[in-house]
């Protein structure tokens, strides 16, 4: 599951490496991102996504499988698992938070929940300010990434309705108690495996701030630190593709 302003396009060379030891990796798109619809009525939302992600587990037909969850698709993702706890075989939490009570937005994103500030920094994002934000807080290096592979997140982003769900979706976050704890047995007693696989040097969701958050809401079988900042997929996907291969053999 992605995180924002992202879409299944970060997790193309996790699958491939996931493809490769004979694993079949499925990247949705939560509405509003990527290449899916973007209706003026659907409820962008942490709820409205995990039950998206309940739908789409029911039209693929999916029984049982391994979840992997990032950013902010950590909490949807978190909050389908709890009510599917039948249908976890392993969990995978990658650069997320689930103690949504006390989350803070980092600060390149929280101007996006006022009115007029969002809108102006929404339009601000475009080739140039998001290669340097991608550079500084995405990776260690962008060297082995193409500027054309970079710009793709502008384009998916800003596709048809120039980023307005993504909008929507920023000011709707839930804090509650409530949705807190219907998202904490995905992690708590489960039956499956859960590990935590953390770009060690991000900036944004620090790993001695989070990894104890998830320590203490739940059980953690497995803690990898790699050496890569928030979107970890772009430069260790091998290492976290491993990670998953190994989760799924306990």
């Amino acid at each position: 599951m992605h995180g924002v302003p992202t879409s299944s396009f970060l997790y193309r060379k996790l699958l491939k490496s996931l493809d490769e030891k004979g694993f079949r990796g499925i990247a949705i798109d939560f509405p509003g991102f990527g290449l899916s619809d973007r209706p003026a009525d659907f409820n962008y939302s942490f709820q409205g996504f995990s039950e998206f992600i309940a739908r789409a587990v029911k039209i693929l037909k999916l029984d049982k499988f391994h979840l992997v969850v990032h950013d902010a698709g950590g909490p949807p993702g978190f909050h389908f698992a709890a009510a599917h706890r039948e249908k976890i075989k392993s969990l995978s939490i990658l650069n997320t938070w689930i103690d949504v009570v006390n989350f803070k937005k980092p600060w390149m994103m929280k101007p996006l929940e006022f009115d007029l500030l969002g809108e102006i920094e929404l339009k601000s994002i475009n080739y140039y300010s998001w290669y340097i934000m991608f550079s500084k807080i995405g990776v260690l290096s962008s060297r082995q990434i193409s500027n054309e592979e970079i710009a793709v997140y502008v384009d998916l982003l800003k596709r048809k309705d120039k980023g307005n769900a993504f909008l929507k979706f920023m000011r709707n976050y839930d804090d509650s108690a409530n949705f807190r704890n219907s998202c904490i047995p995905a992690i708590q007693n489960t039956p499956y495996p859960v590990q935590l696989i953390w770009g060690a040097k991000d900036p944004a969701l620090k790993a001695e701030k989070y990894i104890p958050e998830f320590q203490k809401f739940g059980s953690v079988d497995k803690t990898i630190k790699l050496p890569s900042r928030h979107l970890l997929q772009e430069e260790v996907y091998n290492e976290i593709a491993r990670s998953i291969y190994e989760l799924a053999q306990i």
